[in-house]
Formats: C-alpha cells, structure tokens, sequence
C-alpha cells in the first residue's frame, strides 16, 4: 500500500513545485480543479451503485458517517470552546458584503450539488448494471485513478499560487492556532471513531483527516479503501461543513474561534463568505489561514495515515 500512497502523493508534490504567475492561467487550474472533483464524483457514484447489496452498504455507509461527524463535532468543539475561552479575538461589526451569501441555502448550493452528482452517478451506475455492460463500472473506476492523479497535481499548483506567504501564515496567531486545534481534537476523534466503525486506527485517523474537505477526503479514501468508506468520508466531512453554515451566525459574536475553526478547511472558501457577513472583515485572514494549514495538511495526512 505504501507505494501506491507515494504514486498518489506525487502528482501533489509535482504540482505544488510549479509556480504561475498569469492569473488567467491561475483561474483555468481552478475551472479544472471543480471539473475534476465534479468528474470523479460522478465515477464514484457509479462505482457504488457496481456493489452487490447497495440498499444495505448506502444504510452502512450513513450510519458510519453519522458516528464519525458525532465523534468528530464534540471534539472539534469542546476544543474550539476551550480555545476561544482562552483566545483575545472577537468579531467585529457585520456589515452587509457584497458578493455574500443572502441565506444559508444560497451558501450552501455549491454543496448540495456535489451531493448530487454523486446521485447522478448512483443513477447511471444503476442503468449501467440494468444494460449488461458491467465492463464499464471498471472502466469508471480506472478512469476515477487517472482523473485523481490529474486533482492531486492541479490541488498541489493550486496550493503553491493561493498568494499565501509562510511568512504571513506563521505571523497569524489565531489563524495557526485554530488550525492545530482543528486538526489535533478531530485526530483524536478518529482514533475514538476507529473501532465503532469497525476500522483499523490509522484508518480511523485518516476519515478523521479531511478537516471538512469533502471533496478531496472522499476521493483519496474512496481509492485506497474503496467506494464505501470514500462515501463515508464524503458526507461526514459534507455534513460538517453544513453544519457550520448554521453554527457561524450563532456562534461567531460569542466563540468566533469555534465559528471560524469547525468549518476546517473550507473555512478559506465555502464558508468564508459566511464567515465575512456575519463576523466582519477582521475574521477574514484569520479564516483564510485556518482554512489554508488545514488544506495543506490534509492530503499529506491521509496519505500516510492509509500507508501505515
């Protein structure tokens, strides 16, 4: 396993060593990014509905998320509480942004739609199997691999050309500490996680290592330990993230670390218009970098974890 984990990682690491400077080119690397996670959910989506019993595995496959985003929310956010008990930043005035989200639903669209893509390929999945053409379910799921080399490079460039400094990472404090406080509570949820599921425990580490990451975590766990748990880790790091769209208003005025840190990685993007509306403009670095380590950290962390 550990060689296929290195196979996966390269593209990543090769990626990330490429620099552009044309932000039109910047631009297409993320058109491409959104068109490959779109591409591979629809194949994974297929490749589950090629699983004998599919009725049984999806009802597997919720209750197990539904445990692993149980045990990972209570984490997140007694941590998240106690840092922001300790922490000095508070939100500031709300003002109306523009560009933001006017409801949660209009926020959460680009979510629920990635939802339905792999439902879509669930349906054709289904059609496929009804037609006798089972060869193609194979085909799906190489494509799947090579399409997923393709992510991990465009993610890795991605990464490099965000306009993120190391020096501007390190220099914000809260940023930083929500991030490890993110990642070191939800580690320890999937080791709580691991024998509920019924998963070795650097698997468990590994589902818990997506830090909201939907699109990525289901991806690379879905091809190292199958459609399945590649499901599971989609719709509790899915999950999570709607989650948060509800708790940010709440919470932000009160415990704007825990508003800011249980979106995890989207907290850099999905969740940041959100973030912005309701916390002000001086939450938004401080989401960018948390939202940032946490992208950073969690394909490298997977990859390991499932290579142990």
């Amino acid at each position: 396993m550990l060689s296929g984990v290195l196979i996966v990682l390269l593209p990543l690491i090769l990626g990330y060593l490429v620099r552009v400077s044309r932000p039109a080119l910047v631009q297409a690397i993320n058109h491409a990014v959104n068109l490959s996670i779109y591409v591979i959910l629809l194949l994974m989506g297929i490749s589950l509905a090629a699983l004998e019993d599919l009725g049984q595995q999806l009802s597997r496959m919720g209750g197990q998320a539904a445990v692993l985003l149980a045990i990972t929310t209570a984490c997140n956010l007694a941590a998240l509480a106690w840092l922001s008990r300790h922490s000095t930043l508070r939100s500031g005035a709300s003002p109306i942004v523009a560009g933001a989200p006017t409801s949660k639903w209009a926020a959460m669209r680009g979510s629920l739609l990635l939802v339905g893509v792999v439902i879509l390929g669930v349906v054709m999945g289904m059609a496929i199997g009804w037609l006798g053409l089972g060869q193609l379910h194979d085909l799906a799921e190489t494509l799947a691999e090579w399409v997923l080399y393709l992510l991990l490079a465009l993610i890795g460039c991605q990464l490099r050309n965000s306009g993120m400094p190391l020096r501007q990472i390190l220099l914000n404090r809260n940023g930083l500490f929500i991030a490890l406080t993110v990642a070191g509570s939800s580690l320890v949820a999937g080791l709580l996680a691991a024998p509920l599921l019924g998963i070795a425990w650097n698997q468990g580490l590994a589902m818990a290592s997506g830090f909201g990451w939907y699109s990525l975590s289901a991806i690379l766990i879905g091809d190292q330990l199958g459609p399945v748990m590649g499901g599971v880790a989609f719709f509790n790091d899915l999950s999570r993230e709607l989650l948060a769209f509800l708790l940010i208003p709440i919470t932000i005025h009160r415990l704007t670390p825990l508003a800011i840190g249980y979106g995890g990685a989207t907290s850099m993007d999905f969740t940041l218009p959100v973030i912005q509306q309701h916390g002000g403009v001086a939450c938004v670095p401080v989401a960018v970098v948390s939202g940032f380590l946490l992208s950073l950290l969690s394909p490298p962390l997977i990859l390991f974890f499932l290579s142990l």
